[in-house]
């Protein structure tokens, strides 16, 4: 039978750092060798699991193939009971830590999952009011324990940002380099064949790098492998 994995990181440390992606992909692959599936695709989202499955960019994707999904445990598809019985009533999908579980286990499973995060918050909301109301009180080591978690949840807000910055600057350069290739195609046509000769050519034309600055033969290097063109390709493509 053939499948799709979906894997899912929340943001933050673990999408920056590939934590946990290779080891649900191991869950998936072992799972897929037991019970004889072929992984014919696989996709991934960096997204917190509050998010319903649907309203994943990749998510969505996956279930709309109209192939069987698994993930590698059920909190990867979602935490949400009302989200897991969603996606149960339109999609098929497997969990690879319990292949052989049923709709009905898997909506059992669902339940005691979100009984378990609501148990979790509820731990967690009451032990940093008692760390609040020490710190308050004047103990030193509880001041310094908050004013340390304040500090690592205003880095963390600041990682999606600098992704999307680092995302739209790649897409920046990866445009410019598509608007540069006619000017490329047209100097090596015209007999540039030396890296040096390249940038002499695309800095008469006038075209400028991605920064605004004179093309060098590192540069043309660096373009030419992007889009994949060599001056053996261009030489082939002239005599034919």
């Amino acid at each position: 039978m053939n499948v799709v994995a979906y894997l899912r990181v929340s943001t933050g440390k673990q999408e920056s750092s590939g934590l946990g992606l290779e080891a649900q992909r191991e869950y998936i692959h072992r799972a897929a060798e037991q019970e004889g599936w072929n992984i014919v695709g696989e996709y991934t989202d960096a997204v917190s699991g509050s998010v319903p499955p649907l309203e994943r960019t990749q998510c969505g994707v996956a279930l709309r193939s109209g192939i069987p999904l698994v993930v590698a445990k059920l909190d990867r598809l979602s935490r949400d009971v009302e989200h897991i019985a969603g996606v149960m009533k339109r999609y098929k999908f497997m969990v690879a830590t319990m292949p052989q579980a049923d709709a009905f286990q898997l909506h059992i499973y669902a339940a005691l999952a979100e009984q378990e995060r609501a148990f979790i918050r509820a731990r967690i909301k009451d032990a940093l009011g008692a760390l609040q109301h020490r710190a308050d009180s004047g103990d030193a080591a509880s001041q310094e324990k908050i004013a340390r978690r304040s500090e690592a949840l205003a880095k963390g807000s600041k990682a999606p940002t600098a992704a999307r910055m680092m995302e739209a600057k790649a897409q920046r350069v990866d445009q410019h380099r598509e608007a540069i290739r006619p000017h490329l195609k047209a100097c090596l046509y015209d007999g540039a064949s030396t890296l040096q000769g390249v940038a002499d050519c695309l800095n008469k034309k006038g075209q400028a790098t991605s920064r605004g600055g004179e093309w060098s033969p590192t540069t043309v290097r660096r373009l030419m492998l992007a889009l994949e063109l060599s001056f053996g390709t261009v030489q082939r493509a002239m005599r034919e």
